[in-house]
């Protein structure tokens, strides 16, 4: 069961509540799913409960029990479980965790870069009212992209009062040339001065951004690798020794969690989310390319390709993130 088929999943929960007179609201048109946050359990959460309470007149930790009792008796749910005030945290099946990790890569392949987009804002313009500042023209200029990812509209003018006024940059970034002057600008939190130094253009870990070049380049390598030894993607299961299995779980929470990510960017008005989100993807990544390709005299295998499209499926997200954020994902570094 893959994040979009557990959010219907979870829409049909609400279409049942209402069919039977347990709750009063218009069923919404989506429903969040995402990996659980502190304090939460299980292989994804939603928010449902609490963005139906108000409607409802209800509490939402009423509401998150009513429909808990419904998506208990779905097949493929394993448990179901409802902490803080409100959040619904959903327990999958082995089988169903399993497919739902290969139907999650399936999912991104197929989407392309424009996997994770939505339209939670459909129909809505955010009007953005930015000072005479490169950092703000630049901030502005990227959420025009990730805004449109989810269905609105901006429109940007410089009148007053400002709605938008990141902290300026101390320096003109204009030195590092296009990419590393974009990053430095857009991946510090608004209120945070960004630094405009040469570490942004050095090649090595300690630079956020070229980790994330370099994972994408290297998943790119790693294909062309894989078609050398005659064998291509094919996403299913990625069961291996347990370091190695944990980290590809890491990495699926990962790009499970990317619709969400760039949803709340939208919203939020904060392209630093999306940011950080690829340096975790990058920094997940790196660490399980190792065991993509067969070593030695090891024969490719169906794990091999699963490896494959799940490496595949991580830079399609890298590169579609720097894209929203108006940087380029070269395929050789």
């Amino acid at each position: 069961m893959t994040p979009v088929e557990l959010s219907h999943t979870v829409l049909r929960a609400v279409r049942r509540a209402v069919d039977e007179g347990e709750l009063s609201v218009a069923v919404p048109q989506r429903a969040v799913v995402a990996p659980p946050g502190p304090g939460g359990c299980g292989d994804y959460a939603t928010n449902i409960a609490l963005q139906l309470a108000r409607p409802a007149g209800q509490p939402p930790l009423r509401v998150a029990e009513i429909l808990q009792q419904h998506l208990a008796r779905t097949d493929g749910v394993a448990d179901v479980v409802v902490t803080g005030p409100g959040f619904i945290n959903i327990s999958l099946q082995a089988a169903e965790a399993e497919a739902s990790a290969a139907e999650l890569v399936r999912e991104v392949l197929r989407a392309g870069a424009a996997y994770g987009h939505g339209d939670t804002l459909a129909g809505q313009v955010v009007e953005l009212r930015i000072p005479y500042d490169v950092r703000a023209e630049v901030v502005a200029d990227a959420l025009v992209r990730i805004v449109g990812s989810q269905g609105g509209r901006v429109e940007v003018d410089h009148r007053e009062p400002v709605n938008l006024r990141p902290v300026p940059a101390p320096d003109d970034p204009a030195l590092l040339g296009p990419d590393a002057a974009r990053w430095a600008l857009l991946h510090p939190a608004a209120h945070d001065r960004p630094r405009i130094t040469a570490d942004h253009l050095v090649q090595r870990e300690s630079n956020p951004l070229f980790r994330i070049r370099y994972a994408y380049a290297r998943t790119r390598a790693l294909s062309r690798n894989a078609a050398d030894l005659g064998f291509t993607p094919e996403p299913g299961d990625v069961q291996d020794v347990q370091d190695v299995q944990e980290g590809m779980e890491g990495l699926v929470a990962l790009l499970a969690d990317h619709p969400r990510v760039l949803a709340r960017a939208a919203a939020q008005r904060t392209p630093d989310s999306l940011a950080r989100h690829l340096v975790a993807v990058a920094d997940a990544v790196l660490a399980v390319l190792p065991a993509v390709l067969p070593r030695g005299d090891e024969k490719p295998s169906a794990a091999h390709r699963a490896r494959l499209a799940l490496a595949e499926a991580a830079g399609t997200v890298l590169a579609g993130g720097l894209s929203l954020l108006g940087i380029d994902a070269p395929q050789h570094l």
